[in-house]
Parts: structure tokens; sequence; C-alpha cells
């Protein structure tokens, strides 16, 4: 992989997580999958801004809670909201449907149900307890880089061992990651984990995230026959908060 195609590739990824206007490839020929690898990275970027939100809050001598709510917000708006409303579609579909066509038929549409709201609720709500249970700026601020790159990092491969559930939309158009990205964005995710909590820690949550997108990929899988990019979301936000929660266990 030369220079420009690492560059372009972080472009792409940048553009796709983030509300950061970055110019991606004219040619638009790169899909997201080709980016698979630069998934971590971006999020680690996420991960930092919202660490600075909480240090700024921590040094204004505002509290563990308005810190971590500040930081949470920080993702929130950098990202545009992307994975908190995938996690609600997710949610109103999957619980809500009778069947496969209703289920992606009420994800797919842009209104939002009791479910989501609920579900949205409740990772505000975990994410902000697990920083103010944190408290100390530093660490909290290490677990947000942790939680954000782990996260992402486990969606290339979720995008291989899942069939898009849609002939079109994000699951269909983004492509299927080839199987060295894949372990390369793992890997990364790791190493990024494993740097700002510790070896040990860092493999736990590590481990205990993998396993709860497990479930809910058996679960998409059961219900919609695969993954969508609401489904994708869903992953994010279940993997950062049990990452969170994780780091903030004693």
């Amino acid at each position: 992989m030369t220079v420009g195609g690492i560059l372009s590739g972080f472009a792409v990824a940048t553009a796709f997580f983030t509300r950061i206007p970055v110019t991606t490839p004219a040619s638009g020929a790169e899909r997201l999958a080709d980016t698979a690898w630069a998934f971590p990275l971006v999020g680690a970027g996420i991960g930092g801004v919202a660490a600075v939100a909480f240090l700024l809050v921590q040094l204004l001598g505002l509290g563990d809670w308005p810190a971590a709510i500040l930081a949470v917000l920080a993702g929130v708006v950098l990202t545009g909201a992307l994975h908190e409303d995938g996690l609600a579609d997710t949610a109103d579909g999957l619980i809500g449907g009778h069947d496969r066509d209703e289920r992606l038929a009420i994800m797919h549409d842009s209104q939002l149900g009791t479910f989501g709201v609920v579900a949205i609720v409740l990772s505000l709500l975990l994410r902000a307890a697990a920083l103010a249970r944190i408290g100390e700026a530093v660490y909290a601020g290490l677990a947000l880089i942790a939680a954000h790159a782990a996260s992402r990092s486990a969606l290339p491969f979720a995008m291989r061992a899942l069939v898009p559930a849609r002939t079109d939309g994000l699951g269909t158009a983004a492509g299927r990651p080839r199987a060295p990205l894949a372990i390369a964005a793992l890997g990364i995710g790791l190493l990024i984990t494993s740097a700002a909590l510790g070896p040990t820690r860092g493999a736990i949550a590590f481990g205990l995230a993998g396993a709860s997108m497990s479930i809910l990929g058996v679960l998409a899988h059961r219900r919609i026959g695969g993954f969508t990019g609401d489904v994708l979301g869903a992953f994010q936000q279940i993997g950062e908060i049990v990452m969170l929660l994780t780091a903030a266990a004693k």
C-alpha cells in the first residue's frame, strides 16, 4: 500500500465516521470496506476528542458527571450521532418487528420508536455513568480512546462474518472487507486497547466487547438474515459501552 493509498483510505474512513469535512479521492472508487484497517485509527481520534472534552470540563472544576456527559456528547456531535441512530433503528426493528420484512421496513423507516428511544437513553446513560465512575481525567481519556477504537475495529470482521440483509443500502454498498484488512483492524484495535488500558484489562475488555457484539450478530442473523448499516452502528455502540464499563470496573 502506497503512502497515497494510506492517506486516501484514512480520508474515506474519516469522512464516513465523522462530520469532519475531509476531501476524499475524486474517483470515488475506494469502497468503505477497502479502508477497514483505518476504522480503529479513526475511532481512536474520535475518542481523543472526547477525552479532551472530559479533561477540559474537569479542569474547570465542574465535576465528574458534567465531564462525563459532555465527553459523550462530544463524540456524538463529532460523529453526527451516526451510531446512535443505527442502535435506535436496530432496537426498533429487531425487537418490534414480527417477521423479517417488517423488521427491515421498521429499520428503514426514519421515525424513532419506543425501543429506539430506550436504547439511545440507555446507551448515553451507561457510557456517562462509566466515565463518571472512572473520574480521573487521564484514565477516563485512555478508556475513551480504547473504547472508540476497539468498537470500530470489530466492524470489518462483522462485515465478513455476516451477509448484507438487503440488496441495497450501506451493507451492500460498503463491500466486504478482505480478510487481511479485517485482521489488521482487529490487531490495531487490540494494540490500542492494550496500550490504553494495560495488557490484562485491555484483553478482558476487548474480549467482553467482542462477545457482546457476537451475541448481537447471532440475533441479527436470526431476525433479519444478516446485517445492515444500522446493525453496524449497534455493534459499535454495544462495543463502546462494554469497553467503558469494563474500564470502570474496580
